[in-house]
């Protein structure tokens, strides 16, 4: 494995592909011995040295590296703001810019497209879109996700390509998780390089953090076994769903089986069908005219309560199913926050434990104008939020959420709001009791109105906008808030002392 890199951002030097080392030159754990049975269980993706020996992981800046290509992972009109977009595009130069602008003119989820590479080491640059993750939509995301893969693998391809750095397409930022990701990445690219492997001379993985890194670390030897050993390890640590021969996802509810030569049930198929004189009446065992009305193509009446019945009763499957999913994924993500490094996120103070409220119920505080959306690491800031709240969603709970002089760059994307939404598990609805919303601006009050209305519909009645922090203290004794100065400074500012009191018609909730 390659030492670890620079800090990024620091480019002092290039890193060229060659000094790299090679997925079958990495160091290999050591595996228990297995049994003759499993020994016995043939593998769908066989030790291969020499595809091995075209694969890097690496962690550090893509856009070091010396290479004929980079991808870069974006929204559909290809500006979204995020810290590797934004860096690709600042040293590539304005006439990255300009390509994108007049001639890529946006790109669909799943699509891939190609400019040039001007200011970057990189010959080209490779833009793809990948899916936004909701569970209810699994299937959609998953061949959206192969999609943006193959296309990128397709399109090196056909440009001659050699060298290849393969940035993570699945994201956090659009609720992917990032295990399932992988294994769908890593998997198309085996498939792709035992077919067209003598394409490439190089495809690096390219972590942009260590946690990604460890998870890579788990699921590419799945798909690129390094000896025997590991092919034999791998075989019973593969996920369920290996895809077709090209990597991509199957559905078994919809596959279809259909006979290359359909014929009758009682009628043996011959190697000259078309030359011989069939017997109807044979073929069905019976007269026609005696037996019409029991064969089952003849049964085509339908039982509607049955129907009914069916339906609902797969309907009920299919949300068991996604329940179940959410809830792994959840899992995963709650194993990452507890060993991950959040040392800097915490370090923001702008997600908190902050005493109990009047009822006993905890109080989570979070800082508006300590939130930072245009340079925090967002993956990292989900799995902080996850850290927090775990412990408190058991019971009920209430949130504090100071708006105080915030802008424009410490609002999240809507599109990250709603990822963590239909990420949380029913609990964190359930249990949260208030959403306190202090020192709200007309835009805020807009926005969750927006939020409360079209995506988060059942905590509605549970947003209260509170004008000052007196109205909080009605609610929550003083003690049992940790609140920064600046909150306070700010208002006394605009509320000084003449707070107005309401009277018993009044509700502070709808002021």
């Amino acid at each position: 494995m390659s030492s670890d890199p620079d800090p990024l951002g620091a480019r002092h030097e290039v890193v060229e592909v060659d000094q790299l080392t090679r997925w079958n030159f990495t160091q290999l754990p050591e595996y228990k011995e297995k049994t003759e049975a499993e020994k016995a269980q043939p593998s769908p993706f066989p030790w291969r040295n020499d595809l091995n020996s075209k694969i890097v992981l690496w962690e550090g800046d893509p856009t070091l590296l010396n290479v004929h290509a980079l991808v870069n992972s974006s929204n559909e009109a290809l500006n979204d703001k995020n810290s590797l977009s934004d860096r690709i595009f600042r040293k590539a130069g304005k006439q990255l810019t300009q390509e994108v602008n007049t001639n890529l003119k946006g790109c669909r989820t799943g699509e891939a497209k190609i400019t040039k590479g001007y200011g970057l080491l990189a010959r080209y640059v490779i833009h793809t879109v990948g899916p936004r993750y909701n569970v209810k939509y699994l299937t959609a995301a998953e061949s959206a996700l192969y999609n943006c893969y193959r296309n990128v693998l397709q399109l090196s391809k056909e440009n001659g390509i050699r060298s290849l750095a393969l940035c993570n397409i699945h994201t956090l930022r659009r609720g992917y998780p990032l295990e399932d990701g992988a294994h769908i990445g890593t998997r198309t690219v085996r498939r792709f390089l035992e077919k067209y492997g003598d394409s490439f001379d190089t495809i690096i993985f390219v972590m942009t953090e260590e946690s990604a890194k460890e998870i890579y670390r788990q699921v590419l030897p799945l798909y690129f076994p390094r000896n025997h050993e590991e092919e034999v390890f791998a075989v019973s640590h593969l996920p369920p769903d290996l895809g077709n021969e090209d990597g991509e996802p199957v559905i078994p509810d919809r596959q279809i089986r259909i006979l290359d030569k359909p014929t009758f049930a009682a009628y043996k198929s011959r190697e000259n069908d078309f030359e011989e004189t069939i017997d109807l009446n044979q073929a069905f065992g019976t007269s026609t005219a005696l037996d019409v009305g029991h064969h089952p193509f003849a049964k085509m009446e339908s039982d509607v309560d049955k129907e009914k019945k069916t339906a609902v009763l797969y309907g009920k499957n299919v949300r068991e199913q996604q329940l179940l999913e959410q809830k792994r994924r959840y899992e995963r993500l709650l194993k990452r926050a507890r060993t991950c490094d959040l040392s800097q996120i915490a370090a923001l103070r702008c997600l908190y434990l902050s005493g109990v409220d009047r009822y006993g119920r905890h109080v989570v505080v979070f800082i508006g104008k300590h939130f930072c959306s245009e340079e925090i690491d967002l993956d990292k800031a989900l799995l902080y939020f996850l850290h927090v709240m775990d412990p408190v969603v058991d019971k009920e709970y209430v949130i504090v959420y100071f708006h105080t002089l915030t802008t424009a760059r410490n609002r999240p994307e809507s599109g990250f709001m709603k990822d963590i939404y239909s990420l949380v598990d029913y609990k964190y609805r359930k249990n949260l009791k208030a959403f306190y919303i202090v020192h709200p601006t007309f835009w805020s009050r807009l926005s969750t109105w927006f939020f409360t209305t079209f995506t988060a519909s059942d905590i509605k009645n549970k947003v209260k906008n509170l004008p000052g922090i007196e109205y909080l203290y009605t609610r929550i004794n003083p003690d049992q808030l940790d609140i920064p100065p600046f909150v306070m400074d700010y208002d006394m500012q605009i509320n000084g002392t003449r707070y107005y009191v309401p009277s018993q018609h009044d509700s502070v909730d709808n002021l």
